[in-house]
């Protein structure tokens, strides 16, 4: 068995009906017990109403006061909305980093974030504590208002789509940066095909030091087939292969179109994310195909070697974003970039008395460097109804047999 056993502890609670908490933990170091937390209360979709941040000098067993962190006001252009990302420990500089996506929705709708979201990132020497940096991501050459050659603040954006959009480093120094965009069409107004929800590519940003900072050099467009996948290509996750390829996996969707069938798709980059094989659907080793929902899911690497997988694999054809359980770890074969069917095992499901909205996605995973085990964060949605936001944020360990074997 992949997995030993599993608990799971409240990590911060729902401060009240109809809210949930969401959080995450990093590692502010490349190699310490210095942890940041970042958690977030949620009230509706895609937006957060406030969110804190906590450090830890000893793998969480103590946390400091929460700090907040505004993530919305009124300004005279409308409504500043900021969602708050992954943090990294950079192993080239030593630093944390730690990413965020922010814009002014004019009427705070989420959906004008299709126009507007750009990405921003800041620099700490000391674990998250206080920045060096904090800055907008931007291509060099190019300015806030137009961050890199086809993307244009007011038209469309660039965005991460969620905690388990976290960067790689390769081995050469670079960093990818797994973000999406949305995309202009021939006549230059957003584009939207019929059916869909939003449509993105996935846009990886390949940044490099220079100089003590990071210089954003360029970026990827990996765009989906909009009759296969609705919504394009949406909250990509990376892993470097041994043999040097860079492996991402994406999230599709056939909301709208619920004949297609709903996918995990996957494309490989041989010269460090510089150009992509055109997406295809993700299937296992052997060939055969998976049905996934459209949600999030996390490529992560273990010091062992193993590569997992933590996302969720449907019984039968999905109907866009349902259902999102079980959530499943997999291990991944890193000759044929492909999962492991007999690799495949639950971390949670939908038990009786659920509400069949139950979300179990928008999640975090990190290896516990103390432990060699797996934490993931997870807040479980609309368990009682899809209506009620009430959850706490929970934190699940993962033991693992040595080696990872299946």
């Amino acid at each position: 068995m992949l997995i030993r056993a599993i608990t799971r502890e409240t990590f911060v609670p729902s401060p009240g009906p109809g809210i949930a908490a969401h959080a995450g933990s990093f590692y502010a170091t490349p190699s310490g017990p210095e942890l940041v937390s970042i958690h977030a209360h949620m009230s509706r979709s895609d937006t957060c109403d406030v969110a804190y941040q906590r450090l830890s000098p000893d793998n969480g067993r103590t946390w400091s006061a929460p700090v907040e962190i505004v993530t919305g006001e009124r300004r005279p252009e409308g409504t500043f909305r900021r969602h708050l990302r992954a943090g990294y420990a950079d192993p080239v500089s030593g630093r944390y980093l730690a990413f965020r996506t922010e814009g002014i929705l004019p009427t705070d709708d989420p959906l004008e974030g299709m126009r507007q979201w750009q990405l921003h990132y800041t620099v700490s020497a000391d674990g998250g504590a206080s920045a060096l940096a904090d800055a907008q991501i931007i291509q060099d050459g190019y300015t806030a208002d137009h961050p890199f050659p086809d993307v244009y603040r007011g038209r469309n954006c660039v965005m991460l789509g969620d905690l388990t959009c976290v960067p790689l480093s390769l081995p050469d120094g670079s960093l990818l940066v797994p973000a999406q965009s949305s995309v202009l069409g021939e006549d230059g107004a957003l584009y939207a095909p019929p059916g869909g929800f939003t449509y993105t590519d996935a846009f990886i940003i390949r940044g490099q030091w220079r100089g003590g900072r990071l210089v954003w050099t360029g970026a990827a467009r990996v765009a989906g087939d909009p009759a296969r996948s609705t919504r394009g290509m949406i909250e990509p996750t990376l892993a470097l292969l041994p043999d040097g390829r860079v492996l991402m996996a994406m999230r599709g969707s056939n909301h709208g179109a619920p004949h297609l069938p709903g996918y995990r798709w996957v494309s490989f980059s041989e010269d460090g994310g510089l150009r992509w094989t055109p997406p295809e659907p993700w299937t296992y080793a052997d060939g055969e195909l998976f049905y996934s929902p459209s949600a999030c899911a996390q490529l992560l690497r273990h010091t062992d070697g193993a590569l997992y997988w933590i996302g969720n694999i449907a019984p039968r054809n999905p109907n866009s974003n349902s259902p999102r359980y079980p959530l499943v770890i997999a291990e991944v074969d890193q000759r044929t970039g492909r999962l492991i069917r007999d690799g495949v095992r639950a971390i949670d499901d939908r038990r009786p008395g659920e509400d069949a909205a139950l979300t179990l996605s928008n999640f975090y995973a990190r290896e516990e460097r103390e432990t060699g085990g797996i934490a993931l964060h997870l807040s479980r949605l609309f368990a009682r109804s899809a209506g009620d936001w009430t959850a706490d944020a929970l934190v699940y360990h993962l033991t693992l047999n040595p080696g990872g074997a299946a």
